[in-house]
C-alpha cells in the first residue's frame, strides 16, 4: 500500500491506496513543531480503526508546501514505515511534465501535482482552481505542460483579514447569500464575500482562456470547490481528489520509470 502525503498551508493530509483505491484518508492541522513521533502515534491509531497496520505501507510519497515539515514527514516514513519516502522537489523525482515558466523552483509542489492529476484524468489545455489557503489558478497545455497560472488570497484568509482590519466587523462563516443586497451587516459581508469571489473566479477565467487563446476545461478542487461551483458555469468539474490521485499518478510513473530504465 502507498501512504501519500499532501503538507499544505493550512492542513496536512494523509491517504492510504492500495490496488483497489483509496483505503482511507486523514487531515491533521499543519504544524511545523509537531515531531514524527507525534505525527505517528496519531496515525497509526487512525490506521488501526480502518483496519491497517504501519507494515501495511510499503511506499510514501509527499508533497508539501511547507518545507519545515519535510524533514519530520521523512523521519516518519523511515521510523514508523521502515521506507525512504519520495519526496515532491527531490532531484531523483521526475514529474513527466514541462515547467513552462520563469522560475520552475518556485512552483509549489501542490500546483505541479494537481497539473499531473489534471491530464492524466481530463486532457488539456485546462485550468485548475484549487480553493486552499490561497486560491490557485493553474494552467495546464494540451501537452500536460505547466504553463504558470494566477494565485489570488483564499475565501477564509479574505474573511479574517476584513475582520481584523475593520473595529466593527464580526467574523463570519463563508456561505451563499440569499440576496446581493444585504439588509444588515453580516448579509452584506456575506454577499460581498460570496459573490465577489464567483466574480473574481469568472473574471480571471474568462481572461486566462483569452490569453492562452483555446477553449479550456475548468477543475476545481479544495474543501470550499463545491459550494463556489453551485454558483458558476465556468467550473466544469469538481474532484476533491485532484491532489490526493496526482501523488498517486506520480508514484506508480516514477516507478514505471525506473523499472524500465537500463
Amino acid at each position: 500500500m502507498l501512504l501519500a502525503i499532501d503538507s499544505g498551508n493550512t492542513n496536512t493530509v494523509f491517504a492510504v491506496f492500495d490496488d483497489a483505491g483509496k483505503r482511507g484518508e486523514w487531515r491533521a492541522a499543519t504544524n511545523v513543531n509537531t515531531t514524527a513521533d507525534e505525527m505517528g502515534v496519531w496515525l497509526l491509531q487512525l490506521l488501526s480503526l480502518s483496519g491497517l497496520r504501519a507494515t501495511d505501507i510499503r511506499a510514501v510519497v509527499i508533497a508539501s508546501v511547507v518545507p519545515a515539515t519535510v524533514f519530520n514527514l521523512r523521519q516518519l516514513s523511515h521510523r514508523y514505515f521502515r521506507c525512504a519516502p519520495m519526496v515532491v522537489g527531490d532531484p531523483d523525482v521526475d514529474l513527466g511534465l514541462g515547467l513552462l515558466v520563469d522560475h520552475p523552483d518556485e512552483v509549489g509542489a501542490d500546483r505541479l501535482i494537481n497539473a499531473i492529476s489534471g491530464h492524466d484524468t481530463y486532457g488539456g489545455p485546462l485550468i485548475i482552481v484549487d480553493f486552499g489557503t490561497a486560491t490557485t489558478f493553474d494552467v495546464v497545455d494540451g501537452d500536460g505542460n505547466y504553463c504558470g497560472g494566477a494565485i489570488a488570497p483564499g475565501v477564509n484568509l479574505s474573511l479574517e483579514a476584513l475582520h481584523r482590519a475593520s473595529a466593527q466587523l464580526p467574523r463570519v462563516a463563508v456561505g451563499r447569500p440569499r440576496s446581493v443586497i444585504g439588509k444588515a451587516t453580516v448579509p452584506a459581508m456575506k454577499s460581498g464575500i460570496y459573490l465577489g469571489y464567483v466574480g473574481l473566479i469568472e473574471g480571471l477565467v474568462h481572461r486566462i482562456v483569452e490569453e492562452f487563446g483555446a477553449p479550456m476545461r475548468v477543475i476545481a478542487t479544495g474543501g470550499l470547490a463545491p459550494l463556489f461551483a453551485e454558483a458558476t458555469e465556468v467550473i466544469n468539474v469538481v474532484d476533491p481528489d485532484l491532489t490526493l490521485r496526482g501523488l498517486l499518478i506520480l508514484h506508480q510513473r516514477t516507478l514505471a520509470r525506473r523499472a524500465s530504465a537500463p
